[in-house]
């Protein structure tokens, strides 16, 4: 049976992880709107390009043009396919188009998950994140350090701190989610679908689990 569903975490809780394995594990189709739309843009869609023309005058691409692109993609490639919903919707207008676009298509969407994680625990998880000047790897100084301090495994490459990995930005950004997400948890609370909170500061193996459970699974 399909199943279409909305995951929900701050930066840093590990959804793209989770979001990985749970579509892997079930074999759904995990869409970021910033794959889709770089890919529509690629294949030059009608809504591809509408979206460039944006993009190239350095503005946002508005709600009924994103919306139109992961019209498109659920009505094409992942029209048999569950979806999970990764970083999508931002915006209440953006949930509300989405709940649209899915009623149009008959595909309602079954859940909303979300990974709950201490706004400490993920400024030290973030501003833990080096890169690699050279070749672009990442590690964590807390849960995958590079053998060599301040060195990259694969390259020896000099390792450095992002500035979006600032202490100061992540409360920013986390600051910033919380803004965006509580309405949109709200919004889900007075609707029919499910919405189930998981602890995502348990091991990955752990929530991984939770998450199965929620989707009854």
């Amino acid at each position: 049976m399909r199943q279409d569903l909305i995951l929900f975490g701050p930066p840093g809780a590990g959804k793209g992880t989770q979001g990985a394995l749970l579509a892997e594990r079930f074999g759904m189709v995990r869409l970021s709107t910033g794959d889709v739309l770089r890919e529509a843009v690629r294949r030059g869609t009608d809504m591809g390009l509408a979206a460039k023309r944006f993009m190239d005058a350095g503005e946002l691409v508005p709600d009924d043009v994103i919306l139109g692109i992961v019209r498109d993609y659920l009505s094409g490639d992942a029209a048999e396919q569950s979806v999970i919903f990764d970083g999508f919707p931002r915006t209440l207008p953006q949930a509300r188009g989405l709940d649209e676009l899915l009623d149009d298509l008959g595909r309602p969407l079954s859940a909303v998950l979300v990974l709950d994680v201490d706004d400490e625990a993920l400024v030290r998880r973030l501003s833990g994140r080096r890169s690699c000047a050279a070749c672009g790897a990442v590690f964590n100084l807390e849960t995958d350090p590079p053998v060599e301090q301040g060195r990259c495994d694969q390259c020896s490459g000099e390792l450095v701190l992002r500035p979006d990995d600032e202490p100061a930005t992540v409360r920013r950004r986390l600051e910033v989610y919380s803004q965006q997400t509580a309405p949109l948890l709200d919004y889900y609370r007075q609707s029919p679908v499910e919405v189930h909170h998981v602890d995502g500061q348990q091991s990955i193996e752990k929530v991984q689990a939770q998450l199965a459970e929620a989707l009854g699974r």
